[in-house]
């Protein structure tokens, strides 16, 4: 039981907690601007995923970066930490899987996460991965973090 109590104490410290919503935040933060300032090449790129049908790529295209800027910023000023990093996480969930479907098909994708540039295209496996290491300070603290009294 030590370890365990140990873990948690870690798990659910202020220091760490804080760290968790720094990053998580300021990666969505960052990742959303060059969506903002370009919105026709973001949508070209989710055309690419070729997941949804051409008359529902514009409402993401327009809609994913602001979501992702304004709940980036609630999770840095802590603002409703929790549910905050509950859909970001799920955000998350939702690019692994749409890599994960064109991993599957064999195709390389230009991901549209930090950039708006169609021609950088990567492995959708290291996507996948790295993507997965991000979902882990969202389930920190949606799983660990300490309720306010």
């Amino acid at each position: 039981m030590p370890l365990r109590s140990s873990l948690l104490g870690i798990l659910s410290s202020t220091w760490l907690q804080g760290l968790c919503r720094l990053a998580l935040g300021g990666i969505f933060i960052y990742s959303s601007l060059d969506k903002i300032a370009h919105p026709d090449e973001f949508a070209r790129i989710i055309a690419n995923y070729a997941i949804l049908p051409d008359s529902l790529v514009t409402l993401p295209a327009l809609v994913l970066p602001w979501l992702e800027l304004f709940a980036g910023l609630l999770l840095v000023a802590g603002i409703w930490t929790r549910s905050t990093a509950a859909l970001l996480s799920l955000l998350l969930l939702a690019f692994i899987l749409a890599l994960g479907v064109n991993a599957l098909r064999g195709i390389d994708v230009s991901c549209g996460c930090f950039s708006t540039s169609a021609e950088i295209k990567e492995n959708a496996w290291t996507l996948i991965l790295r993507d997965l290491l991000i979902l882990i300070p969202g389930l920190v603290i949606v799983f660990f973090a300490r309720e306010k009294k």
